[in-house]
């Protein structure tokens, strides 16, 4: 294919021609002032002159024609995977295929939305499809482009980044008119709650699209922390109320689950999570010292020194056997209120420490069975003991036997030793890396402790000859500790060094509060820019893979690895987000990585009112792959590009020039000729008029 065109070249610069056309023009007012007859022909003669002056030349392209471009953007985020939409999207794309290679003029460029904004393919954000079709047409030639036919399910986040093309822009839509959904959402839900008090969640139960007349009831499975606490029948539309009380302190996981119907396109926003904060409103601590000793200062010290701790403190100093002579009504000693504290309001302590207790008369025995029945529906005992639990008045003498983690022989020992974490210490979060807490000389050595045979639970920290010195044990839904010893002041005043006195008898407090953070058998989970972060607390020294089930359902095993003693970790690397099951043995967690529900499954009914206002300034159309696949048609700018069951494309009639040659309109010698024959002719005939005139 050739082209000629008509180029110049001049001699002058264009502002000196355009003086001298300026004085031709002034010349030939003249002429026709003054009546010359030969105005015409130098008239004629200036043009040919400025002609000449310019340069005219003759450019000749060579030029091959470029094939238009149709670009095809599908959509594959996740929403386009559910029912029978990859089928669709395959059978768009190989319509598209076969009807573009029919026609030599158009070269298919098939683009997806995962490869130009992997960011945004229906997570977090949605959608974006505007923005990977504005990165696909910058990377084309614009002179080429024909059109734009996306394959996609209508589900896109982000209209607002649309290109605006000078070509049409179709939409093939996938998804069946008989699609339906249900969501479950959350309308109303507090940060945080405070432990014992009731609140209130607010979800709702919504359904979408085409669904049966008759859906069966269904009913909402709610779980805490992995473990189901209600199931709440559905009230389809309305808010649902699910009144809940926490009953530890942290991070509480609420796991909603709406059994997925048959029929139903997708389970992936049919369950929600909501993350709690548990607050503790006040801690109620019942402290009984049975006889004064410097021992007494350091539990009061630790345990006002938290202003979230209402201290209850007793300390025996007149016990009945204590004879005297001074009149009772002189004291100022109050009585021991023992069935306020231990029957009635007993369950209103979340901890009870008996410092140093012996039986001198002032709990009978049903009163230390009451303890021990608080125990067991869940209450926290810890015993400091002295000299007198190896005595005939010894506390393990009571009801309290049956739930206690030793029994003493009734031998005291009398000797320096320093406490030592034992195997069992290393690894449970009460000791757990309280090494790490000693000075350069190590720990400070304690003088006294009493021999108890373990019976249960946990040794964490011995004495000499690796003799028990602390131990715990859950007994029933409660928590017991006994320190065999009374002698853990000396760490705090300092003695030969000291040790972690404060830390340690923190963490066993809160150990036996049930603080989640320290719980020997505790499986987390939390997200990271890499994927997840799983933690498995255990007491065990070998652990089983842990199951992770990705949002979409598929399950993956990983392998836990020792991160420190009592302590197995791994990444998890995906790029997945959503709620993430994560399972081992009996124990399970959830987390959100990213939203639990994300933009993309709100409401994933494939539909076409989003993206039409799009198209329509295009002239483009949006028509469902379900209802035919449509012919493809060339129409010009400007005319309508889209009918009943056909799509157009405008052709953009691009070239490369292959080749140019310029020649010269004219030599310059002819243009001289031609100039100087147009002036002799104007002055013969301005001669001749001359001689008429005379004669």
């Amino acid at each position: 294919m050739s082209a000629m065109s008509l180029q110049f070249a001049p001699g002058l610069p264009w502002t000196v021609i355009a003086l001298l056309a300026v004085l031709v023009c002034a010349s030939l007012s003249v002429a026709l002032w003054r009546g010359l007859s030969g105005w015409a022909l130098r008239f004629v003669a200036a043009l040919i002159l400025l002609a000449a002056l310019c340069g005219p030349s003759l450019q000749q392209e060579e030029r091959d024609p470029l094939r238009d471009i149709l670009l095809v953007l599908e959509d594959d985020s996740p929403s386009q995977f559910l029912s029978d939409r990859p089928a669709q999207n395959l059978q768009a794309q190989e319509g598209l295929m076969s009807q573009i290679a029919a026609r030599s003029t158009v070269e298919p460029i098939w683009r997806r939305l995962s490869e130009l904004a992997p960011e945004g393919d229906g997570a977090g954000d949605g959608t974006r499809l505007m923005t990977a079709l504005k990165k696909a047409v910058a990377e084309l030639p614009a002179n080429r482009l024909a059109g734009v036919v996306l394959i996609t399910d209508g589900v896109v986040h982000d209209l607002q980044n649309a290109p605006g093309l000078p070509v049409p822009v179709h939409a093939m839509i996938s998804g069946r008119d008989r699609d339906w959904d249900r969501r479950v959402s959350v309308t109303d839900a507090p940060a945080f709650a405070i432990l014992g008090e009731e609140i209130e969640l607010r979800l709702k139960v919504e359904t979408f699209g085409a669904a049966p007349d008759a859906l069966p009831p269904a009913f909402l499975s709610v779980s805490h922390d992995g473990e189901p606490i209600a199931d709440v029948p559905v009230a389809e539309g309305a808010d649902i109320v699910l009144p809940l009380t926490l009953e530890h302190a942290g991070r509480n996981l609420i796991h909603v689950t709406l059994p997925m119907e048959e029929g139903e396109l997708t389970g992936r926003n049919n369950e929600v999570v909501i993350e709690l904060n548990g607050v503790r409103d006040r801690l109620q601590v019942l402290l009984i010292s049975g006889t004064p000793h410097p021992g007494t200062r350091t539990w009061r010290n630790l345990l006002k020194s938290d202003s979230a701790v209402d201290l209850v403190h007793f300390t025996i100093l007149r016990p009945p056997d204590k004879q005297d002579g001074v009149p009772v009504n002189e004291l100022s000693l109050i009585a021991f209120p023992t069935q306020e504290l231990f029957i009635d309001k007993i369950d209103e302590f979340d901890l009870i420490i008996f410092d140093r207790y012996q039986l001198r008369g002032i709990l009978p025995g049903g009163y230390l069975t009451s303890v021990r029945d608080y125990v067991q529906r869940g209450g926290a005992v810890l015993i400091a003991a002295g000299p007198s639990l190896a005595s005939a008045d010894s506390i393990a003498r009571t009801g309290l036997a049956d739930i206690l983690p030793a029994t003493p022989t009734g031998r005291l020992f009398e000797e320096p030793y320093k406490p030592v974490v034992s195997e069992d210490g290393q690894r449970h979060p009460v000791t757990r890396a309280l090494s790490q807490h000693a000075p350069e000389g190590g720990w400070g050595p304690w003088m006294r402790h009493v021999e108890v045979v373990p019976m249960r639970g946990h040794v964490i920290l011995s004495a000499a000859d690796d003799a028990p010195l602390l131990m715990v044990d859950r007994s029933d839904e409660g928590r017991v500790a006994l320190l065999a010893s009374d002698h853990a002041w000396l760490w705090a005043r300092g003695h030969q060094g000291g040790g972690p006195q404060l830390e340690l008898l923190r963490r066993l407090a809160h150990w036996l509060m049930r603080e989640p953070e320290l719980e020997e058998e505790a499986l987390s989970a939390v997200a990271t820019d890499e994927g997840l972060l799983i933690r498995r607390s255990t007491m065990q020294s070998e652990l089983p893979d842990v199951t992770v089930t990705l949002p979409a359902g598929e399950g993956m095993t990983a392998v836990l690895s020792p991160s420190e003693p009592g302590v197995f970790e791994t990444t998890f690397a995906t790029d997945a987000t959503g709620l993430f099951h994560v399972e081992q043995g009996d124990l399970s967690t959830v987390v959100v990585r990213g939203a639990a529900t994300s933009v993309e499954f709100s409401n994933p009914l494939a539909r076409r009112d989003l993206i039409q206002p799009v198209l329509a300034t295009s002239r483009g159309a949006a028509m469902r792959i379900g209802d035919g696949l449509p012919s493809l048609r060339a129409v010009r700018a400007g005319q309508p590009a889209s009918g009943r069951g056909w799509l157009g494309y405008t052709p953009r009639e691009a070239y490369v020039t292959t080749a140019i040659r310029l020649r010269p309109l004219a030599p310059p010698a002819l243009f001289l000729v031609l100039a100087a024959l147009a002036l002799v002719a104007a002055w013969l005939i301005e001669g001749r008029g001359a001689k008429n005139r005379v004669s």
